[in-house]
């Protein structure tokens, strides 16, 4: 058997004595600022995207590959991440994630095309995933259950804020023509080596020294398994009909490596993703209820940037500073129903109530169009932020409730795990589809005014300013009409996790870090 022993400094005085408030805040504040990190890595491009894919000639798939290719990596490493938590040091791991960015930041604003662009920001994902997982865990190893719906608050608020923060910075820079698209990765750096700093001061947990059986040959298998199924929604209905032998190569692929991956995760010693968690229902239902809300959670971030921008002619700041209800809706939310949960220590309530508003507004969003009054489409938004603000971290902490202290790493990733893969998919088919609709939606607009489809500019993103004035209406209403069938096909997805949630078991918040 595995002998454990603890790291002989400050081990015991970590179990026994529970951290002070003080502590756990100044512990915290490196947590946040490496978790604002990952999160800006996603949405300081965001609203650049139409901007920098312009300059390296890129289209709606290399749009979407962007996205994708962060997402993609993202969600395979966050379960290695999540299992080396158990077996190492937590703020060593979560410090190479951070060099990770850091390095991979500075590659892609050196990117001289979209292909290094993708590559990059595939490497950023790994970093990301490090990030977004770790904090989550050293959350949940400094503070016991009961308590960790206050602090998680805090992780929604910078969450919120990273995503309001980001367009802004990243409009701000591609609007400032001394600065330029590039400073869209490196501005993420400083804040990078910042949160490395914080995080060796004030960051001390017990280190678990055992031995230690990595299981690559599942990591592996898991990665494969994933990453073709995405590039199979992403390339399907373009490159290739969805009915081809492509489709069943891929698909047929994808599912026999992930059976394989139960095979190996069962006889593996230390599996990637333990088999044995979904023996909790738990675990099983917020599994499944994270992809769900995974695919309408990174399309409504994804694609609104475009909906401003290419369907109400924004520019890249403006189209951040739109976003505002969503945003606030999600940050004052997540602090709120975590100040609650800590007093109440129910938690069930609120994800009810999170998916069932999530459905809702991405059902009223999937109504918007180019010339909806700004007005409903604040109201929608802040109903979309309101449901994700009371479902991401409370999907979290009722798994962390769940399984014993010595998988918490493990568990808290499965959930990071499934709802990226939600959303890498959801990114993928949506893209897919909303390239399928604007292209429809804009040949009938031509058509019917008798322009030609080459007066359109060809199918990459376009740029409004250099198009003809007749046509720009035409495109901002494709824009416009693709964007609300994409939120009204997400709608369902949302549904279906308001379904899944009601069948989780509620159980009271532990109130010590004992199993």
């Amino acid at each position: 058997m595995t002998v454990t022993t603890h790291a002989a400094t400050g081990a015991a005085t970590a179990d026994d004595q529970p951290m002070t408030h003080r502590q756990v805040m100044e512990a915290l504040s490196g947590l946040l600022l490496g978790l604002f990190v990952a999160v800006l890595s996603s949405t300081v491009v965001s609203n650049a995207l139409p901007r920098i894919l312009t300059d390296l000639h890129g289209g709606q798939s290399a749009y979407t590959w962007v996205i994708t290719a962060t997402l993609l990596t993202l969600t395979a490493s966050t379960p290695i991440w999540g299992k080396l938590s158990d077996l190492a040091s937590k703020k060593l791991l979560l410090q190479i994630a951070l060099v990770i960015y850091i390095a991979s930041s500075a590659l892609a604003g050196l990117s001289q095309n979209t292909g290094q662009l993708i590559a990059c920001r595939a490497l950023q994902g790994i970093g990301a995933g490090g990030v977004t997982a770790l904090a989550q865990i050293c959350l949940a190893a400094m503070v016991p259950p009961r308590e960790r719906g206050r602090y998680g608050g805090y992780f929604g608020a910078v969450f919120a804020l990273a995503t309001i923060g980001g367009p802004l910075i990243g409009g701000v820079i591609v609007d400032t023509s001394w600065l330029g698209w590039r400073w869209c990765f490196y501005v993420g750096i400083p804040f990078a080596l910042a949160a490395i700093l914080v995080l060796q001061r004030t960051l001390k947990l017990p280190v678990v020294k055992r031995k230690v059986k990595i299981d690559y040959l599942g990591a592996l298998v898991i990665t494969g398994a994933v990453s073709l199924l995405m590039i199979w929604i992403t390339l399907a209905g373009k490159n290739y009909a969805w009915l081809s032998w492509q489709t069943a190569a891929m698909v047929g692929g994808g599912l026999v490596l992930g059976a394989l991956a139960v095979v190996i995760e069962r006889r593996a010693a230390e599996p990637i993703i333990p088999p044995h968690l979904f023996r909790y229902r738990t675990v099983t239902l917020a599994a499944v209820a994270s992809v769900l809300v995974g695919i309408g959670m990174y399309g409504a971030t994804t694609f609104l940037s475009q909906y401003f921008q290419l369907a109400r002619e924004k520019s890249p700041t403006i189209a951040g500073l739109m976003t505002l209800p969503m945003i606030l809706g999600l940050a004052v939310s997540s602090t709120v129903a975590g100040k609650m949960i800590t007093k109440y220590g129910k938690w069930k309530a609120y994800l009810v109530s999170g998916t069932l508003l999530l459905a809702i507004g991405f059902a009223l969003l999937g109504t918007v169009r180019a010339d909806t009054h700004y007005g409903l489409l604040s109201l929608y938004m802040a109903i979309t932020g309101v449901g994700l603000g009371l479902t991401m971290q409370n999907l979290v902490l009722a798994v962390q409730n769940t399984v014993a202290r010595s998988e918490l790493g493990a568990a808290s990733s499965v959930v990071t795990f499934f709802r990226t893969m939600g959303g890498a998919m959801g990114v993928s088919a949506l893209g897919a589809l909303m390239n399928n609709r604007v292209g429809h939606y804009l040949t009938e607009n031509l058509t019917a005014a008798h322009i030609p489809a080459a007066g359109a500019g060809g199918g990459g993103i376009p740029d409004l300013h250099k198009l003809p004035a007749p046509v720009v209406p035409l495109v901002t209403d494709a824009f416009g009409h693709g964007v609300g069938v994409v939120f009204l096909v997400a709608a369902p997805f949302a549904l279906l996790a308001f379904i899944t949630v009601l069948f989780i078991r509620e159980t009271a918040l532990r109130t010590s870090q004992q199993d």
